[in-house]
């Protein structure tokens, strides 16, 4: 019996993908644990293995396709001693729709209203019910408006589309049954039309707050074209990443109550140990060093070890209990021609600086070719973000869910200090801490980075 092969789920939260190449083609054989396709997601490129043993009868999706929904058919394998041209003849026809195309149908089917004896109309021949009639929903087409407390009717893909996009489902019309938000209205809404009035009182310059803390914006995108003279900029859409990158950070900003803490390190002695230890590094075949250390490679270790002396900031914050982490695992930022993605140092605590810093090229190299797996990225206690090399002095970065804290790295330079009443050269480096004061209160996290301070100026001592 023919066997349907899936667009996979490469991650908990992945919905969709892009099928970026096929590495077999109809009538290879292939056995479990070949690679047959590449899969693109928002942060990775990712290969995917054959599970069963067979032959390709027929491919559905041809490489290159954009926005494959999960669980979508996008092959068919034929098994062995079947005949490959008739599984392939037998096989789904139907080329997967994109994602949200492919979820229409359900919608619609959702979306009609379900008389007791008569079939439900669709969704496009609907017309709203008076505002008497009870509406008919499920819990989960029920949401409150954030605005005026009152509820709103709305299918789940319209929810998740607004959420998407930054609108306040409350400000929607809703043109489907019994005046239901449907998918037609948030894409309208996506253009400026068919929103409501803010109501009486309420400021139309302040954002409002969606659903899952999100913030829709003030102005919709043709209110912002309409101040720009067409021809004067280029519009270039949204991938997945730059999307993801903006929800995330932006739930981050609104559901964490963040504090800052700044501190200035001396790193003569750390300058000093890099220049001796990268001196001393031996050489490979081709005569090149085996190690190169840079100062984030130490600033990634001095935070591993500083979060196992206080363990009580290595942490992360769920609604229903606190989770302490055994082990240091360390998300360091790595800027993209895309996007931004923080691949993880797992235990780096018990990892020597020279392995830190090899895995963290190895990961950053992966991570521009977009071929990290999902759990060398997701995850993690704290991350580490470095600008020092744009020669910025000191910044606040915004903490990456589920992770309570992370560092902001500027520059190391000579700044003028006093010691022992002298004015003397010192090079020194700012960091700021930011914090989720949910799982981290202030003198906690001063503690934190007081311990990450004096292992920084003291290197000897991540190796104690």
């Amino acid at each position: 019996m023919p066997i349907n092969i899936l667009m996979p789920a490469l991650s908990p939260t992945m919905e969709k993908g892009n099928l970026s190449k096929w590495l077999k083609k109809e009538g290879d054989a292939v056995k479990s644990g070949d690679v047959i396709a590449e899969i693109e997601t928002d942060k990775a490129t990712m290969e995917v293995e054959a599970v069963d043993e067979g032959t390709i009868a027929k491919i559905l999706v041809p490489e290159g396709t954009q926005d494959v929904a999960v669980n979508a058919i996008i092959a068919v394998l034929a098994t062995d001693g079947e005949d490959v041209k008739a599984a392939g003849a037998g096989g789904s026809t139907e080329k997967p729709k994109p994602a949200a195309a492919a979820e229409a149908p359900k919608e619609a089917a959702k979306e009609a209203p379900k008389p007791a004896a008569a079939p439900a109309p669709a969704e496009k021949a609907a017309a709203p019910a008076p505002a008497k009639a009870a509406a008919p929903a499920s819990a989960g087409n029920v949401v409150t408006n954030g605005l005026t407390g009152d509820r709103v009717f709305a299918s789940p893909l319209a929810k998740r589309l607004a959420k998407d996009a930054g609108i306040e489902i409350g400000r929607i019309n809703g043109s489907g049954p019994h005046g239901r938000v449907i998918k037609a209205d948030v894409e309208k809404a996506k253009t400026g039309g068919g929103l409501k009035a803010p109501a009486a009182g309420a400021s139309p310059a302040l954002p409002t707050v969606a659903p899952g803390g999100a913030i829709a914006p003030a102005m919709s995108d043709q209110q912002i074209l309409g101040l720009y003279q067409q021809g004067d900029y280029e519009s270039v859409p949204h991938d997945s990443m730059r999307r993801t990158i903006a929800q995330r950070l932006t739930a981050a900003v609104n559901s964490m109550p963040t504090f800052y803490l700044t501190v200035d390190c001396d790193l003569g002695k750390l300058s000093s140990a890099r220049e001796e230890i990268n001196a001393a590094a031996g050489k490979d075949k081709d005569g090149k060093p085996l190690y190169k250390l840079s100062v984030n490679d130490f600033v990634i270790k001095a935070m591993a070890v500083a979060l196992q002396k206080v363990p009580e900031a290595n942490v992360s914050w769920t609604e229903s209990a606190m989770l302490r982490h055994k082990h240091s695992d360390i998300g360091v930022a790595v800027a993209l021609p895309f996007g931004l993605i923080t691949p993880i140092i797992r235990q780096a605590e018990i990892k020597s600086i020279s392995a830190i810093s090899n895995e963290m090229k190895e990961l950053a190299a992966r991570a521009r070719s977009k071929k990290l797996k999902p759990n060398e990225y997701q995850g993690g206690a704290t991350s580490v973000s470095n600008l020092g090399m744009f020669g910025i002095k000191d910044f606040t970065a915004v903490i990456n869910p589920p992770q309570s804290s992370i560092l902001a790295v500027g520059t190391g330079e000579e700044r003028a200090v006093v010691r022992g009443g002298q004015i003397v050269a010192a090079t020194m480096m700012s960091v700021t801490l930011s914090c989720d004061h949910r799982a981290i209160d202030g003198a906690l996290g001063a503690e934190l980075i007081t311990a990450f301070k004096r292992l920084i100026e003291n290197p000897v001592m991540m190796v104690v």
